[in-house]
């Protein structure tokens, strides 16, 4: 039974690291004393151990230890002996490019397909989707697919920002990229606003947090969805 958390973000504004969802964390990672961290989105360009470190401060606080995935001689069997495991936010194509250097995007769906609980924020989430193609991030490096877990049924943008009234910025909206996305492909989208996350058990894909998220589906309108909200349907 599939047992994941997607959030959107690490931190929200005011908080530290992981703080607004540490007390949901207790709970997921019930009875767990170290989870496996994969550090390879390097945020900022950190190292893997910086990482490491700074995670274990937040689990810390939850009485669990962080073991980064760097640290390890064998990456597949560490994924495959994790009682828990979690990844990181930053750079997704730099995730994705080290998952599939060390051969283990397989290993990660076969554990946390059979139970293994899954956190991911950020880059970490946005490899729960079918591919990569609605992240955020810069291409600063080049992975051998876009494609990653598939542990939804659907595509992720996390940090989703709306369109802001009255802006001077130039540029194009989260929403006008999402279209362009489905000029060439049907999956839906789910874009994660701050402080939101998806609760994944089995089928059950339910909505979590303060805020709604907006659902892009191919050709029809975009549309809200409220907190509470189970998302099973969405293909």
């Amino acid at each position: 039974m599939k047992n994941i958390i997607i959030a959107s973000t690490s931190t929200v504004h005011g908080s530290g690291y992981l703080d607004y969802i540490l007390e949901d964390l207790k709970i997921f990672f019930k009875d767990i004393q170290e989870i496996l961290f994969i550090p390879y989105a390097r945020p900022g360009g950190i190292s893997h151990d910086d990482y490491t470190k700074k995670a274990n401060e937040a689990f810390s606080k939850i009485g669990i230890k962080a073991k980064g995935i760097h640290e390890f001689e064998n990456p597949i069997e560490a994924v495959q002996q994790a009682k828990g495991i979690f990844t990181g936010g930053g750079n997704t194509f730099v995730l994705v490019n080290q998952l599939y250097k060390n051969n283990l995007i397989e290993p990660l769906k076969d554990v946390i397909n059979t139970g293994t609980p899954y956190l991911g924020t950020s880059a970490g989430s946005n490899i729960c989707g079918l591919t990569i193609n609605t992240t955020n991030d810069m291409p600063i490096v080049y992975p051998p697919s876009f494609k990653t877990l598939g542990l939804v049924p659907f595509n992720i943008n996390p940090h989703y920002l709306d369109p802001v009234a009255n802006s001077t910025h130039m540029g194009e909206t989260r929403e006008t990229r999402i279209q362009e996305f489905h000029a060439f492909n049907s999956q839906p989208v789910v874009g994660l606003r701050e402080g939101s996350w998806l609760s994944v058990k089995d089928s059950s894909i339910l909505l979590n947090g303060e805020l709604s998220a907006r659902i892009f589906e191919y050709n029809k309108q975009p549309y809200e969805v409220a907190t509470g909200t189970d998302l099973n349907n969405l293909k």
